[in-house]
C-alpha cells in the first residue's frame, strides 16, 4: 500500500487554506500535515470544524516574507522533505503599495518555490488567481491573453511567469475565479453585507455597471478538493514541468444572478446603474468610492451596536480596484478534462449564500435578525 503524503500548506490559516487543512483531516488523507502562517489560528475566526482540523495538525507561526522562515518551514526534524507544498501565502487586500505586493506576493512565492526545487518536493501547488487574463468578453482559458486588472494580479502574474521558467519545480498553477462560500470575507459576501444593510434602512440596493456583468465563481469547497485532486494526479502520474488549471464553476454567474439571491434572502428590490451613470461614477472613481461606502459602513455599525456586537472583521466596505467595469470570466473545464476532476458545486445558490450568513452568525459577528 502507497504510504500517504506528506504535506506543507503555507498560509494555511486564510479563507481557502484553512478549507483546504480540514479537507485533508477530514478525508484522512495525509501522514503528516505541517500549516504555516503569521496569523494564529486562535485569532482567524475559525469555524468549529476548522478549529478541530487545525487540532489535528502541526501549526508553525512565521511571517514568510523572511527567507530564513522558508527555510524554517521546510525543514523536518528527520531531515526528510515534504511531498507536496501548498502555496496560499500571498497579500490579499486591494490597493496596497507595489512595495508590499513586491515582497508579500512575488518574492514570497519566488523563494517558497526556490527551497522546494532544493528540496526536490515532488509538487509545488501555487495558488494564483483569475485576474490575470484580459477581459473580452469571451471565458477565458488557460492560455488566453493576460491583462491583470488590478495591481494584486499583476504581481499573481509575474510569479506565474517566473515559476514557469525555473528550472527543477514540479508545478501546478491554479487560477480560480470569485471564490465563495463559507467563511469568506471578501469576494461575495461584502455585497451580502449591502443587502442586509438595504434591508434596514429599507432601500433598493443598486450596483455599478449593468446585470449582465461577469463574476464567475467557484466553491471554496471544490478549490480545496482541486488543490488536492490535482497534486495527487501529477505526482501519481509521474508528471514533470508545469501545469496550469482555472477553477470555475458551470454557473456563468453574473451580477444579476447574485443579487437575485440577494433579494431572495433579504426580502429587497435591486438594481444597476447601468453604463451611463456608472462611466460617470469611473470619471471620479475615487470619490464615486467614497460615496459608496460612507453609504454602508455607518448603517452596517448601527446595525452591529444594535445587536451588540462589539467587533467584526466583516465589512460592506468595497475597494475601488474591485468597482471598476472589469470581468471575471473563466472557462473551468480543462482541469475536467486532463485530470477527471469533478466540481460538487456546479451552480451558486442561494442556499450557499445563506450557509455563509448562518456561520457568521454562529461566530457573532453577523447580527441575528
Amino acid at each position: 500500500m502507497t504510504p500517504k503524503p506528506t504535506v506543507l500548506v503555507l498560509g494555511g490559516v486564510g479563507f481557502i487554506g484553512r478549507k483546504f487543512v480540514a479537507y485533508l483531516i477530514e478525508h484522512d488523507l495525509a501522514s503528516s500535515i505541517r500549516v504555516v502562517d503569521k496569523v494564529l489560528p486562535q485569532t482567524a475566526y475559525l469555524n468549529k470544524r476548522c478549529t478541530a482540523a487545525f487540532d489535528q495538525v502541526e501549526f508553525m507561526q512565521a511571517n514568510l516574507s523572511s527567507p530564513a522562515s522558508i527555510t524554517k518551514a521546510f525543514e523536518r526534524p528527520d531531515g526528510s522533505t515534504f511531498d507536496y507544498v501548498v502555496n496560499f501565502a500571498a497579500e490579499t487586500k486591494f490597493s496596497q503599495p507595489k512595495e508590499i505586493y513586491e515582497e508579500r506576493i512575488y518574492r514570497l512565492s519566488i523563494n517558497c518555490a526556490q527551497e522546494a526545487v532544493r528540496r526536490n518536493t515532488k509538487v509545488f501547488v501555487q495558488f494564483s488567481t483569475g485576474d490575470i487574463y484580459e477581459a473580452d468578453g469571451s471565458a477565458s482559458k488557460e492560455d488566453s491573453k493576460t491583462k491583470p486588472w488590478n495591481v494584486m494580479a499583476q504581481y499573481k502574474l509575474k510569479v506565474d511567469t517566473e515559476l514557469q521558467d525555473m528550472a527543477g519545480l514540479n508545478l501546478i498553477i491554479l487560477r480560480p475565479a470569485v471564490v465563495y462560500g463559507i467563511g469568506a470575507m471578501g469576494g461575495l459576501t461584502p455585497r451580502l453585507i449591502c443587502g442586509r444593510v438595504y434591508q434596514h434602512l429599507n432601500q433598493k440596493m443598486e450596483f455599478l455597471w449593468t446585470k449582465d456583468l461577469r463574476i464567475n465563481t467557484v466553491h471554496v469547497l471544490d478549490v480545496a478538493k482541486a488543490v488536492w485532486h490535482t497534486a495527487n494526479w501529477y505526482v501519481n502520474n509521474d508528471k514533470t514541468g508545469t501545469y496550469v488549471f482555472n477553477l470555475a464553476d458551470e454557473n456563468d454567474t453574473d451580477q444579476e444572478a447574485v443579487n437575485a439571491h440577494i433579494r431572495a434572502i433579504f426580502g429587497i428590490e435591486t438594481g444597476f446603474q447601468g453604463k451611463i451613470i456608472s462611466q460617470l461614477a469611473k470619471m471620479n472613481m475615487e470619490g464615486a468610492t467614497e460615496d459608496i461606502n460612507e453609504m454602508h459602513l455607518a448603517p452596517w455599525s448601527d446595525i452591529l451596536k444594535a445587536h451588540s456586537i462589539k467587533t467584526s472583521p466583516l465589512t460592506p466596505y468595497l475597494d475601488q480596484e474591485l468597482l471598476y467595469n472589469n470581468a471575471v470570466s473563466l472557462n473551468g473545464t480543462k482541469i475536467c478534462t486532463t485530470t477527471g476532476f469533478v466540481y460538487d458545486h456546479p451552480k451558486l445558490t442561494e442556499e450557499s449564500l445563506r450557509e455563509i450568513i448562518v456561520d457568521f452568525q454562529d461566530l457573532g459577528i453577523w447580527p441575528r435578525d
